[in-house]
């Protein structure tokens, strides 16, 4: 049996989705900015997914830029944030746990002369909002918070940021990282008082390498990609036409029914807390109730090293991740894990389970049963 429990890593992409994009590659291949049939053909899927997109959110279609993903659309927000708005302050805010796309464009922007404020967080991987206001400043002018944690699966209170920051100070930016939300949660960026909004489309069973940025209009940002004036000039180069519209296909699939299919993803999340509960030495880590993400479980099993347990269930065929993916093959200790006061006896023990719309009842039992043959095993073999 094989079971694919890994896709906060990445996902399936939906059947729909890639047939769109190949009939795109095959036939429909003009290029966007060309004047003939062909290229008005191609700006007609970037008016499709603009239209399919700026509907999910509920704004407008012109607000909308695609990027080669959540990384490229973190940086252009937080970077092309700070240098468009640096007249007017160099302070800058986000939290201990979020996606390296935004620590490590933050830790940048220190070497040019910014500051920045590192929010801490709870055992549950939640910030304090009073911590929050108490951070913003007269020369803030961003913050970055992630909506869903990407390791733990906790859920920030995002509406509640939006409306405090702009009470505090109307003029600091608010980005929200929503790689992991997007596709989960009902995300409204004007009702939530969200500037920008930075989504993948390979975590919600679109194609890898394509992504957008929700920037509000008014928003000031620099453009960090320069050439050909594509986008309006905040993203040049030609535009990813076949990925584009496997996004928006994606994005219009995952939202058609989700009501019913998170409330599916939680019972099974609750069922697989509930069976991994009952083994001995097994800690489930961040929020075990519906305050978390339905597609995130993170466990943490004393005296088993996570890559050996990750090799012990892909013997197995199941596949999960030892934390982030992005972090796991540079085997370096999880900031998110760190933050949560995780035992450090624990920080090199953890598993990430991730759930889709794909998974099954039978899988989660299956993994729960595998667990509580192999986690007994390995613990007798690693104290010898």
């Amino acid at each position: 049996m094989e079971v694919y429990l890994d896709n906060s890593a990445t996902t399936r992409c939906f059947d729909d989705a890639a047939q769109l994009m190949h009939k795109i590659m095959c036939e429909d291949y003009g290029n966007p900015s060309s004047m003939h049939h062909k290229g008005v053909e191609a700006e007609q899927y970037l008016r499709y997914a603009k239209e399919t997109i700026a509907k999910i959110l509920k704004v407008n279609e012109k607000e909308i830029v695609f990027t080669s993903g959540g990384t490229e659309s973190d940086n252009i927000a937080v970077i092309g944030a700070a240098m468009a708005n640096h007249r007017r302050g160099r302070h800058l805010i986000t939290t201990a746990i979020e996606h390296p796309a935004i620590l490590q464009p933050m830790a940048y922007l220190e070497n040019q002369g910014f500051q920045v404020t590192y929010l801490p967080v709870n055992s549950e991987g939640r910030i304090s909002l009073q911590d929050l206001e108490q951070a913003i400043r007269e020369d803030t002018i961003l913050v970055s918070i992630m909506h869903t944690n990407n390791e733990i699966g906790s859920v920030q209170p995002i509406a509640e940021a939006g409306a405090l920051i702009k009470r505090t100070n109307p003029r600091t930016l608010f980005h929200v990282d929503a790689v992991q939300g997007f596709g989960k949660f009902r995300i409204y960026p004007a009702k939530m008082q969200i500037d920008m909004l930075s989504v993948s489309a390979h975590k919600i069973h679109g194609p890898k390498g394509i992504g957008f940025l929700y920037i509000r209009e008014g928003t000031k940002v620099s453009p960090i990609i320069y050439g050909g004036g594509q986008q309006k000039g905040m993203r040049s180069g030609t535009e990813n036409v076949p990925a584009i519209a496997g996004l928006a296909k994606a994005a219009e699939l995952v939202y058609a029914n989700l009501d019913e299919d998170m409330d599916r993803m939680y019972e099974l999340r609750e069922m697989f807390i509930r069976g991994v509960s009952d083994i001995e030495h097994v800690k489930v880590n961040g929020c075990s109730d519906r305050g978390g993400a339905a597609h995130i479980v993170s466990l943490s099993v004393r005296g088993v090293r996570s890559e050996v347990l990750l090799h012990a269930l892909e013997e197995r065929g199941i596949y999960v991740s030892a934390g982030s993916a992005c972090a796991a093959k540079k085997q370096q200790t999880s900031a998110t894990l760190k933050a949560i006061g995780m035992e450090k006896d624990l920080l090199d023990s953890t598993i990430r389970f991730s759930f889709s719309v794909f998974t099954t009842k039978e899988e989660i039992q299956y993994t729960i049963q595998v667990l509580s043959e192999v986690i007994p095993a390995l613990r007798k073999y690693m104290r010898k």
